[in-house]
């Protein structure tokens, strides 16, 4: 199975039901004051800080530049694909028989790859994991769950073996905390539109 067609195949069928509400800036509530005045109250955005970063040498600070600029090609794809298989399984779920489910769940996969495929396979092994990992930030559940759910045990853990090849798993759950820690203060810059800022500040004021 080649490289793109993989990596279609997963991202159609790994996510998660429900995907994560994006917070938006929006009217609550008004208030009029002792002087007559209306006053509108609003529920914003929470605004993140981030600490300098510090590099211990010339190869870190690349290596943090790469995964800056291997997120920031992913991202996009990733919530756009995260989105249409939400919509996707929703769909699926209004669907009286498994037969009628798996043409439509087909029908939907031959559009994503005529839509996506010469985007993907232009991309990296490197962005093709981390382009994995920010679908599955999306997700409330695991891929592995999804699969099982949708296709079967014996399904998932072939596409799981697939997985390993590219040095992935569906059970692996993305870690904000942790060891994608790095990946989240990025896709949180991205969001706030402050990535130039930081970028700026860490690769190039590191001395």
């Amino acid at each position: 199975m080649k490289k793109a067609t993989f990596l279609f195949l997963l991202l159609l069928i790994a996510v998660a039901v429900n995907s994560q509400t994006e917070r938006k800036t929006y009217w609550d509530m008004a208030i009029i004051s002792e002087t007559g005045d209306t006053i509108a109250m609003f529920n914003l955005n929470p605004v993140y800080v981030f600490a300098p970063m510090k590099f211990k040498d010339e190869k870190q600070r690349q290596a943090y530049s790469k995964l800056v600029r291997d997120v920031r090609i992913t991202y996009p794809y990733a919530r756009k694909i995260a989105e249409a298989v939400i919509e996707t399984y929703e769909y699926m779920q209004t669907l009286p028989t498994d037969k009628e489910r798996q043409k439509y769940l087909e029908d939907v996969q031959k559009f994503m790859m005529s839509e996506y495929k010469p985007k993907l396979k232009k991309m990296t092994k490197a962005q093709g994991k981390i382009l994995i990992k920010l679908v599955d930030r999306e997700c409330n559940t695991s891929s592995y769950n999804i699969v099982k759910a949708l296709l079967g045990s014996f399904k998932a853990g072939v596409y799981n073996a697939f997985a390993g090849l590219f040095g992935n798993s569906l059970k692996a759950e993305y870690e904000p905390d942790g060891r994608d820690a790095e990946i989240e203060n990025i896709v949180v810059q991205i969001k706030q539109g402050t990535i130039d800022y930081y970028y700026a500040r860490n690769y190039h004021g590191w001395k």
